[in-house]
């Protein structure tokens, strides 16, 4: 597994929410993409080799997509369930 996972947190403009939902879908640190409720519109599981990494493609990737208007990110620390079972990880 990955040295980071993450979870993104992405306010978009309101016309372009489904845009924004599949070009962050194309892109292979993406594990999972979920419209949701809510402050923000989109969350994406990510994963990354390294923190580094990883801020590189919050930058590069996620920021630059026409129509993301703000990202806020979470970093899994631990994982205690996942899937519906208790992971011990």
């Amino acid at each position: 597994m990955p040295g980071v996972r993450a979870i993104i947190h992405i306010f978009a403009e309101s016309n372009s929410i489904d845009r924004v939902a599949k070009q962050i879908s194309k892109l292979s640190e993406v594990m999972d993409v979920y419209e949701v409720t809510g402050e923000f519109d989109i969350i994406a599981m990510v994963v990354a080799k390294d923190i580094a990494s990883f801020r590189d493609f919050l930058k590069d990737r996620i920021l630059s997509i026409q129509g993301v208007k703000s990202a806020v990110t979470s970093i899994v620390l631990y994982t205690h369930k996942k899937e519906g079972e208790e992971t011990g990880e």
